[in-house]
């Protein structure tokens, strides 16, 4: 675990996402599993790229691929704790985005930390473009 000083609050982060533990998600130590954490925050990303930036995970022209990502660990999590996730934008690029991400337990500051790098793309040809306006706009927000 990474030290617990100068621990993230929620209202650093301009979106909230609750998360389900779930059973599954304990490994044999009784915690949630390392690459948990990492799934609860993709789904945390695309579901506001989804939701408040239109982005159309099945036919749409533009999709985003993770190129970077990291965790820093500070506080167990178990099930059947109730969590959520924050998000915010480190920085906003002309085709990249860098989301800094936070656990959190019920109450109290961040269980753990992290960050994703993602980079917006053509679906046909895998090439990077801009970021598309209405996702942009949604990204702003968050900065």
């Amino acid at each position: 675990m990474a030290e617990k000083g100068n621990r993230p609050d929620r209202d650093e982060y301009g979106y909230l996402c609750p998360v389900d533990s779930r059973w599954s998600d304990n490994d044999i130590y009784g915690h949630i599993n390392n690459v948990v954490y990492y799934s609860y925050f993709d789904s945390t990303i695309n579901r506001y790229l989804i939701e408040q930036g239109g982005l159309d995970i099945h036919d749409g022209e533009h999709i985003a691929y993770v190129v970077s990502s990291g965790c820093d660990y500070l506080e167990a999590a178990a099930y059947p704790d109730s969590l959520s996730v924050g998000m915010k934008v480190d920085k906003l690029g002309n085709s990249s985005v860098r989301y800094g991400l936070a656990l959190f337990g019920a109450e109290g500051p961040a269980k753990a930390t992290g960050f994703v790098v993602h980079v917006f793309v053509n679906r046909q040809s895998g090439r990077p473009v801009s970021i598309p306006a209405p996702l942009r706009a949604a990204l702003e927000k968050l900065v």
